[in-house]
């Protein structure tokens, strides 16, 4: 009997043709603890490849668009057959086909629903094939279908929401005496159609599913040894995390970390459970730990991220600060322009607005500008576009002298201007917004500041 259960979950690299998948198997069956296994759709094999999902994309706006799509859904065919054939179950092909032509008969009435439909076929494909192979090799395995489970999502297609009924009724996948196979990236509605969560939502399947069955440890397998303190593509060589908190992954995460799905800490983030992120590649390493809390003694500093094409929006008034609501009703202007923000800061004259610049057309400029100035009375409203959020994020800056100041003058020493500064009140991290041009060589400094 197993006491200590693990959920595992694979990414699209680690499941991109036959032999990876042999290798995710081998990951599986070298732990007994590891019993619920999460995958995603198959990833790009080559830089110059496709991702299954983004083929299912394509097949679903040929459908969309009036077409028959048979081109696109061959050419996501010929990847489960090169999968199937590199498994030595070529027997499972037929049946995936026909599970795919089905769905091309699905009301296009809403395009929302019918592209979920297909985009979710991938992991849910994957998921057949690996049980398949696992049971060829003689193992006991079984997928299991995410609506069947109760995966209740609500009917924000694309970027669905888990109900919290669902893990009353994911609990049951806990103590089998058999693999348990489950498609990442979706579930159903209330009515019973298939539902996705954003993009690198497996992330978000398997932190479901470890609260569901309250696991020890979720284990994320990904193509890399640890979670790097900074791009690796930036700074040469740059330390590993061993343990990072929760609330400092998040921080990073949201801010250009590009390694974990920033809102997947939730479900485990609330019952306490540790992420161990690791690489499919090298087993034998340990990889990163998230947890609830780590020792900050002698690195205050968990890392540092950066994400570019932001705009801020500064706004001037005398007096602002005696009006009653002036934030608020200048935060509802933007949203009523379809606009989300990132950062607020705030003088008591100027009040700063930074958000993602693609959101900003033309007409919502407009809109945004000449409401400012009729509704609010402002005295002066500018734009600065392509700046870069440089984040640092530590759970020990609130107990440490000086980190502003060291971070401020290793960006001056790069010969780099700081278009503004924002620090949140829980003091887990502050950013800094440079010119777009200027970010990697920013990164560089602070890299070189806190970690040598």
């Amino acid at each position: 009997m197993i006491f200590y259960m693990k959920v595992c979950k694979f990414g699209g690299t680690s499941l991109a043709d036959a032999d990876q998948i042999k290798k995710v198997c081998d990951v599986v069956l070298a732990d007994p603890s590891r019993r619920i296994v999460v995958v995603s759709a198959p990833g790009k094999r080559s830089d110059s490849d496709i991702k299954v999902t983004d083929l299912l994309i394509d097949l679903a706006n040929a459908c969309l668009g009036g077409n028959d799509g048979r081109p696109e859904l061959d050419a996501v065919v010929s990847r489960f057959d090169d999968i199937t054939a590199g498994l030595g179950i070529p027997e499972e092909l037929p049946a995936l086909r026909a599970d795919l032509e089905k769905l091309l008969t699905l009301s296009r009435a809403h395009s929302g629903m019918f592209m979920d439909a297909l985009k979710a076929a991938g992991e849910d494909t994957t998921a057949k094939l690996v049980a398949a192979y696992l049971r060829k090799t003689g193992n006991d395995a079984k997928y299991i279908n995410p609506g069947q489970a109760g995966m209740r999502l609500t009917d924000d297609f694309g970027n669905a929401r888990l109900l919290e009924e669902s893990y009353k009724s994911l609990s049951a996948l806990a103590g089998k005496d058999y693999l348990t196979i489950f498609p990442g990236f979706f579930g159903t509605t209330q009515k019973g159609d298939i539902a996705t969560f954003p993009r690198g939502g497996s992330d978000i399947t398997g932190s479901i599913l470890t609260a569901a069955v309250n696991a020890k440890v979720y284990e994320n397998f990904t193509d890399v040894d640890y979670v790097y303190r900074v791009n690796p593509k930036i700074a040469e060589n740059p330390d590993p995390i061993l343990e990072i908190t929760y609330r400092e992954m998040r921080e990073l995460s949201s801010a250009g970390f590009a390694v974990y799905q920033e809102e997947a800490l939730l479900p485990v983030y609330k019952r306490g459970i540790p992420v161990n992120v690791r690489n499919v590649n090298n087993p034998s390493c340990m990889g990163t730990r998230i947890v609830l809390e780590r020792d900050c003694a002698g690195a205050p500093i968990a890392g540092i991220a950066n994400d570019g094409d932001f705009c801020c929006m500064y706004i001037s008034k005398y007096l602002m600060n005696h009006e009653y609501g002036f934030g608020r009703h200048v935060l509802q202007i933007i949203e009523e322009n379809g606009i989300s923000y990132d950062h607020t800061p705030t003088g008591i004259d100027d009040m700063s607005v930074v958000f993602k610049q693609a959101q900003l057309t033309d007409e919502a400029k407009s809109s945004i500008t000449k409401r400012l100035f009729t509704e609010l009375n402002v005295e002066k409203v500018d734009f600065a576009y392509d700046l870069s959020m440089i984040t640092v994020a530590g759970e020990g800056m609130s107990r440490s002298v000086g980190i502003a100041a060291r971070a401020a003058s290793a960006i001056a020493r790069a010969g780099i201007n700081i278009e503004m500064i924002t620090q949140g009140s829980s003091e887990v991290s502050m950013a800094f917004a440079v010119k777009g041009s200027d970010d990697r060589e920013a990164v560089r400094s602070l890299y070189a500041e806190f970690f040598g």
